[in-house]
């Protein structure tokens, strides 16, 4: 007797990724909440530029690698954002972007779209699609 759900093929429940994007300050580089889904929030990353391409790629790596960075509390224990204030590692990646002069009390950024990869748990950041901006500055206000 044939079975009742021959022919049937199962639904893939895999959602669709948000679009990636990084932030690029002269403090800090984030990363936003799709990408680092993307990459299944690893605690440790590699950061590679190509700067034939001028593309930067984020794909994670063990903590034990050369040149791992700290990126996210590890899978499932992360839900945000990730904010990368490593010095060595903002000042290899803001050299491809140009931050405008930014207003007192506000914070000039480059942000791009990436290309993500899921199967290869990488994404890559195209340094041409930046777009250039001054947002206000979060966080506690300085004294005066």
């Amino acid at each position: 007797m044939a079975s009742l759900l021959q022919g049937f093929e199962e639904v893939q429940l895999v959602k669709p990724v948000g679009k990636t994007v990084m932030t690029v300050t002269d403090s800090v580089v984030r990363f936003n909440k799709a990408t680092a889904e993307v990459l299944n929030f690893p605690a440790q990353v590699k950061i590679l530029i190509n700067d034939k391409t001028r593309q930067i790629a984020v794909t994670p790596t063990t903590a034990k690698a050369d040149n791992a960075v700290k990126f996210s509390k590890g899978e499932g224990k992360q839900t945000t954002s990730v904010s990368i204030k490593d010095a060595v590692l903002v000042k290899a990646i803001s050299k491809y972007f140009t931050l405008v002069e930014a207003p007192e009390g506000e914070v000039s950024f480059a942000s791009v779209n990436g290309t993500a990869y899921p199967e290869d748990k990488t994404v890559i950041f195209d340094v041409a699609n930046a777009t250039a901006g001054t947002m206000k500055r979060r966080g506690r206000k300085k004294a005066e």
